[in-house]
């Protein structure tokens, strides 16, 4: 019983992360990047910079997950930055997501473009 209370907390945020994520990608992405790295390689890099305290403190957060049409994506808690990975051509696009416009939101955004 106590193994169930936390999973269900589990699933019941990556439901709202979920549905979060989807009304931004009804929008416009907050940036989009290119690199000329694998779509793995440039979803792993990103997925641990976020992760890095000494730069997001105990916010640092970096959950990567497949996307069903291909490529990954990597969020953080309560999905407040994201970005979607996509193969393409010549390596890959990187459409960057974010609810807020703050330094946190830059700095997610500058710790992205270090991977590509």
């Amino acid at each position: 019983m106590r193994a169930i209370l936390p999973m269900a907390a589990i699933l019941m945020l990556v439901g709202c992360a979920s549905a979060t994520m989807e009304t931004a990608r009804g929008g416009k992405p907050t940036a989009q990047l290119d690199s000329h790295k694998a779509p793995a390689l440039v979803a792993q890099c990103i997925q641990f910079s976020w992760q890095e305290e000494a730069v997001f403190g105990v916010d640092a957060s970096g959950y990567l997950e497949p996307r069903k049409l291909g490529g990954f994506t990597v969020y953080t808690r309560d999905a407040e930055a994201f970005v979607d990975i996509y193969p393409q051509a010549d390596g890959t696009r990187v459409d960057y997501y974010a609810q807020n416009n703050d330094s946190v939101a830059l700095q997610r955004r500058a710790a992205a473009a270090t991977c590509l």
